[in-house]
């Protein structure tokens, strides 16, 4: 039996813990003090809830991000100087370089998760053969974007159609939507670079998916990618898709 860290408590948590594949289980969980009591309750002591990963005095198997950026910027090191294996949903921390650096010099593992975007494999194999050009768009509804930088760029509330309310690269979606944009961290990651890829964010009040398209030329010739996808039906900011990927995660982790 695989045992995992999970760290996060919300709704892609929740999600990864009602999917669990047989031969992986929880053994910690990483959360806000005020949470502790709520995990203790739904696995009635069978599980540890810490403050901190540095809690935790044994190895875990996979320890598996499902909080935000800001929880792989706290921790990501750390966890990673144990030697511990790091599975990543919030990619959009590695914006910051000089995070980014650290991590990938750290030691132990760090994976990054597909998360809520197809294709990845398809542009790292692009990238091997020489990339031109990058181009990611996310279409959400005015709900997605609530509560985010969007709502200083645009009126929400007064969206009538498709609208882009946002141009500018994969770095700067990232520092400004840490919420909405890791998958414009993961394409530029997997592809041309934080800076080189172009990253389009769209407010569309006729949609209730959240759709990434991605658009990539370069030596090997050029593809066009569409997918739409829904979102949690308790978190219209996260997609299925990418709950379901850190779900894979687990899944490969049994399978070893």
């Amino acid at each position: 039996m695989k045992k995992i860290m999970l760290i996060g408590f919300g709704a892609m948590a929740q999600a990864v813990i009602e999917r669990l594949p047989s031969g992986v289980t929880i053994g910690w969980i990483v959360a806000r003090e005020p949470h502790h009591a709520a995990i203790r309750q739904q696995f009635g002591g069978t599980v540890m809830a810490l403050n901190s990963p540095l809690e935790c005095k044994e190895t875990p198997d996979l320890v598996l991000e499902c909080a935000s950026q800001q929880a792989v910027a706290q921790y990501g090191e750390a966890i990673l100087r144990r030697g511990w294996h790091l599975a990543a949903i919030s990619t959009g921390a590695l914006a910051d370089s000089a995070l980014e650096q650290r991590l990938f010099s750290a030691g132990g593992k760090l994976t990054l998760l597909s998360g809520a975007v197809a294709g990845i494999d398809g542009l790292a194999a692009a990238k091997e053969g020489g990339l031109e050009c990058v181009t990611y768009r996310s279409r959400k509804s005015p709900a997605s974007w609530r509560g985010s930088y969007a709502e200083q760029l645009i009126d929400l509330n007064a969206v009538s159609e498709a609208q882009i309310f946002f141009e500018g690269s994969a770095r700067e979606a990232a520092r400004l939507f840490p919420a909405n944009a890791n998958v414009a961290a993961t394409v530029a990651l997997g592809g041309i670079g934080m800076d080189e890829t172009r990253v389009q964010l769209m407010v569309d009040p006729a949609t209730k998916r959240n759709t990434h398209t991605l658009h990539v030329e370069g030596v090997f010739g050029e593809f066009h990618l569409e997918l739409s996808g829904l979102p949690l039906a308790s978190n219209p900011k996260t997609s299925t898709l990418a709950a379901l990927s850190a779900v894979r995660a687990c899944r490969e982790l049994s399978q070893r």
